[in-house]
């Protein structure tokens, strides 16, 4: 593979793609989800402050680009052209690339009260908004 394949992407599929991606994070980390649980296992306090910086959603939204462009890819390298393709296509990236590096990362975290808990709400995320864009990639391609 070579840098070239970024001409031949469907860059309306990676936005829209990272966009539900990002956007699945609303609702994975919604209190009534799994948002009180992961402030639990990280020992945060996150209580709506007055001012909340930019960067606390562009790092994320940036990371999500950032892996939807990669599985976009990937995608294209492997000629991944249907859903079910783009969705095993995401799911295999999110369980065999993501998720191990954010349990590598997270559950050893000695610094939280519940690092398994931790990683796995955070890995458990990826894995889904992986799967979700390759879904969408696939369909658009």
């Amino acid at each position: 593979m070579s840098l070239t394949v970024l001409g031949d992407l469907n860059w309306l599929a990676v936005i829209v793609a990272t966009i539900a991606y990002f956007a699945l994070g609303t609702v994975w980390y919604a209190d009534h989800a799994f948002g009180r649980a992961w402030e639990r296992a990280s020992g945060w306090d996150l209580n709506k402050p007055e001012k909340t910086s930019p960067v606390v959603y562009l790092v994320p939204l940036a990371t999500c680009f950032v892996l939807t462009l990669v599985t976009a890819m990937i995608g294209a390298a492997s000629d991944t052209d249907t859903v079910m393709e783009g969705l095993l296509l995401g799911l295999v990236i999110g369980v065999g690339i993501a998720s191990p590096v954010r349990f590598v990362t997270g559950a050893y975290d000695m610094t939280k009260p519940a690092p398994i808990t931790f990683a796995a709400i955070g890995a458990g995320y990826h894995v889904v908004g992986l799967t979700l864009a390759g879904a969408i990639l696939g369909q658009w391609t």
